[in-house]
């Protein structure tokens, strides 16, 4: 006989970014976070703010992993989130009905979520604006989920292409969401000072009139590595 799972399968939080680590992050641009990972991390297109949302948030993940059109696992995280953490819901792709509502995005605020990211619909627009926990999700869906699991809370979660646990950095803002692995992140700090020197530096350039790059022209030129053809 197949043993029935548990309802709830529960990791408390084990780690943590520092505060210094969690402020490293604020107010960057996601765009910076993936060239600092050399092109990684960002989660899939389809997942976008709601609309009208113009903000950027950054904070540690709180993993949610339900089945599809059930939230029995996110309503079982609200007890283990932490202040300044994002929730980061994963909803199976599903999109027959909503991840989440205004009153479930209340409850996760008044509990010290700063954001909220899945891979399912949301519903309640004016009700979750009202709220004003920063939200990212594939679109609307006005049906409602179950809640009698079985789901995970604090274990991986795949998510918009990604693997994402609990204490890696969650960045997002109107271009989308990225995850930053715990383990990487001090390193990737160490690198956003220097990828924000050279988008400003080609900022500036594009300002002035740059047409082509000086190493694309320098390629052009390059017989080895450009073959011209009549």
């Amino acid at each position: 006989m197949i043993e029935e799972p548990k309802t709830l399968t529960i990791r408390a939080p084990q780690r943590r970014p520092s505060a210094a680590q969690i402020a490293a992050f604020q107010n960057v641009p996601t765009g910076f976070v993936v060239d600092a990972m050399f092109g990684a991390g960002s989660l899939a297109t389809q997942i976008v703010p709601i609309p009208g949302q113009d903000v950027q948030v950054a904070g540690p993940a709180l993993t949610v992993d339900n089945r599809p059109s059930d939230i029995l696992a996110l309503l079982g995280a609200l007890k283990y989130i932490q202040e300044g953490d994002i929730v980061v819901n994963g909803f199976a792709g599903f999109q027959g009905c909503a991840a989440a509502g205004d009153r479930v995005s209340g409850m996760m605020k008044n509990c010290g979520a700063v954001g909220f990211v899945t891979d399912g619909p949301m519903r309640d627009l004016d009700g979750i604006r009202a709220v004003g926990l920063p939200s990212w999700c594939t679109g609307l869906n006005p049906g409602s989920p179950y809640s009698t699991g079985p789901g995970r809370v604090g274990l991986p979660v795949p998510i918009g292409g990604q693997s994402v646990e609990t204490g890696d950095m969650i960045v997002a803002d109107k271009d989308g969401v990225v995850v930053v692995p715990f383990d990487m992140l001090d390193h990737i700090i160490g690198r956003l000072d220097a990828v924000a020197a050279l988008e400003h530096d080609m900022d500036a350039q594009v300002a002035e009139g740059l047409c082509v790059p000086d190493a694309i022209e320098e390629m052009l030129q390059d017989a080895d590595k450009v073959a011209h053809v009549t």
